[in-house]
């Protein structure tokens, strides 16, 4: 499910992968559902390719979504984005991934995964563990 959603630089939100066409991708906004061209100068990430760094390994965003789904039942994360110190989603982020690299996360990561967490469960979207599930099955 990640692989088919992206962001895309300079544009706010995140989007779902619903087309290619000749040297574009057509993607819908999950914030107001609008489709919109996405051209190959734009920068493209999909969710699945993204990790977080930890003291040892790269830990894949869908294993941290999972854990936030797991901390928060399934529901949308209760901070106040705008309002919260860099304490408080440093600490927030240490529950979920406690051996995220301190050094190398930015405040701004967290804030990021955070609302990337939140658009996604308000659009319905949270079966983050069985896509770990068939990557694991994949793997062995």
């Amino acid at each position: 499910m990640l692989k088919t959603i992206l962001s895309i630089s300079g544009k706010p939100g995140l989007y779902k992968l619903i087309s290619q066409g000749k040297n574009m991708l057509i993607v819908e906004s999950l914030i107001d559902k609008k489709r919109q061209p996405a051209y190959g100068n734009d920068k493209i990430i999909s969710l699945g390719d993204i990790a977080m760094y930890t003291d040892d390994e790269d830990v894949p965003l869908r294993e941290v979504l999972a854990a936030m789904k797991k901390k928060e039942n399934g529901a949308a994360v209760a901070m106040d984005l705008k309002k919260a110190t860099p304490d408080e989603l440093r600490n927030y982020l240490a529950e979920v991934l406690p051996t995220f690299d301190r050094d190398r996360v930015r405040n701004n990561d967290i804030k990021k995964l955070i609302s990337w967490y939140n658009l996604l469960v308000a659009s319905g979207l949270t079966d983050f563990e069985e896509e770990a599930e068939a990557a694991a099955e994949e793997q062995a």
